[in-house]
């Protein structure tokens, strides 16, 4: 199986159709990451075209994968069994049976001893 942009085929720099087509989006979708800043691009000529440096989108696909990599451990982690996490603390029952914020929350409806 080739590759369907190897790096001899194509320049230092891609077009958005390039790009779209090497991560199998739409040329919208392409276009979306690169107006939010998710992929590096810059804009070249009278007519301003994008242009994605080939060792750009190679290393956004690398981060991709460590990305999911990292999600894929968190995920497998005793921390993704944590119920729930508010203003940075955890939310325990309490010993009415119900779901409650911590004893030193000033705000919360459990009585002080």
């Amino acid at each position: 199986m080739s590759d369907p942009v190897s790096s001899a085929s194509v320049g230092r720099f891609l077009t958005l159709a390039d790009t779209a087509q090497i991560l199998n989006l739409s040329l919208v979708a392409a276009l979306d990451l690169v107006r939010t800043g998710e992929l590096p691009a810059i804009r070249v000529g009278a007519t301003g075209a994008w242009r994605v440096e080939r060792v750009v989108l190679e290393s956004y696909i690398e981060a991709k994968y460590e990305e999911a990599r990292r999600l894929s451990l968190w995920e497998q982690s005793d921390f993704a069994n944590i119920p729930e996490l508010s203003a940075g603390k955890i939310l325990r029952p309490n010993a009415a049976g119900g779901s409650g914020p911590d004893d030193d929350d000033p705000g919360g409806d459990t009585p002080s001893p």
